[in-house]
C-alpha cells in the first residue's frame, strides 16, 4: 500500500529536511484539500503528523487535527508528539484509525506495551526512526538527538513479543532528502520478523524504487516530499506499485 503523508506545522503543510525545524519547506495551508486530492487519485490510507505538537506539547494543533481528521475521505494514522495515553485516546476519539507512537516507544517501551495490551495491535503504529552508528542500527528520539539504549533488533523483538504488528521505520539520514529509500534495511527486517506489517519511510525519490520496496516485503510506503515536489504523481506511483 502507498500511503500519502502530510506534516503540519503551525497550520501549514511542510516538510523538514532530516527533521530539522530550521530547514522547512512550506506547501500551503490546506491539508484537507491535499488529502481529498490523494483520495481522488486512488489512495486508500493517509498519514498525518502534527509537527507543532511533536516540538512542544503545548502547541498541539487540536483544532487543525479535528478538522483534517473529521473531513478526511479515507482512514488515517496520526502522530506527532504523543506523550500519554490520553493523547492516544483523544486522537482515536477524533476519528484516527491508528495512532503513531514514536519517542515513548523508544524511551518507555513497557508503558507502550501496556497500551498495546489495552487497545490491541490495530490501533497503534510504532514509529522507530533509526540511524546506523557504524556497527548497528539504533533508534533515536526527541528530535533525533537522543540515541536509544537498545538497538533496533532488541526493541523490535520486545514489541513483537508484546503483540505489536504495525511498525513505521524511518532511516533518519534519508528522511526528507529524496536520496532514495533504504530497501536493503527493510528487506533484512521483514526477513527476520515475518509477522511484522512494516511501513517504509524516508527518502523515496523515484518510481524506480517502488518495485524494490515491494520486493523487500514492506506492507506500506510513506510518500511525502516526492508527491509534494511533483517527482511523480500518486496515480503513477500506484500503477507502478500494482505492476511491480
Amino acid at each position: 500500500m502507498l500511503i500519502p503523508a502530510l506534516d503540519i506545522l503551525d497550520g501549514q503543510v511542510v516538510r523538514l529536511f532530516k527533521g530539522d525545524y530550521g530547514q522547512v519547506t512550506r506547501y500551503g495551508d490546506d491539508p484537507g484539500a491535499r488529502f481529498a486530492a490523494y483520495a481522488q487519485a486512488g489512495a486508500r490510507y493517509l498519514h498525518l503528523v502534527d509537527l507543532s505538537g511533536a516540538r512542544n506539547a503545548a502547541e498541539r494543533q487540536w483544532a487543525a487535527l479535528r478538522e483534517v481528521i473529521g473531513q478526511s475521505p479515507l482512514p488515517l494514522q496520526v502522530g506527532g508528539g504523543v506523550r500519554c495515553f490520553e493523547d492516544v485516546q483523544q486522537l482515536l476519539a477524533l476519528g484516527a484509525e491508528r495512532v503513531v507512537v514514536g519517542s515513548l516507544a523508544i524511551k518507555h517501551p513497557a508503558l507502550v506495551a501496556g497500551w498495546l495490551d489495552a487497545l490491541g495491535p490495530e490501533k497503534l503504529v510504532l514509529a522507530l526512526d533509526v540511524r546506523f552508528d557504524g556497527h548497528d542500527w539504533y533508534p533515536a528520539s526527541h528530535g533525533w538527538q537522543e540515541k536509544a539504549e537498545q538497538n533496533l533488533d532488541s526493541l523490535l523483538a520486545y514489541f513483537m513479543d508484546a503483540g505489536a504488528r504495525h511498525f513505521l521505520i524511518t532511516d533518519i539520514d534519508r528522511d526528507g532528502t529524496l536520496g532514495g529509500a533504504n530497501a536493503e534495511l527493510y528487506a533484512n527486517l521483514t526477513r527476520r520478523y515475518p509477522g511484522m506489517a512494516l511501513q517504509a519511510s524516508g527518502g523515496v525519490a523515484s518510481l524506480a524504487e517502488l518495485p524494490a520496496l515491494k520486493a523487500a516485503g514492506v506492507k506500506g510506503v510513506i510518500l511525502g516530499k516526492s508527491l509534494l515536489d511533483g517527482k511523480f504523481t500518486l496515480e503513477e506511483a500506484l500503477s507502478c506499485w500494482q505492476n511491480a
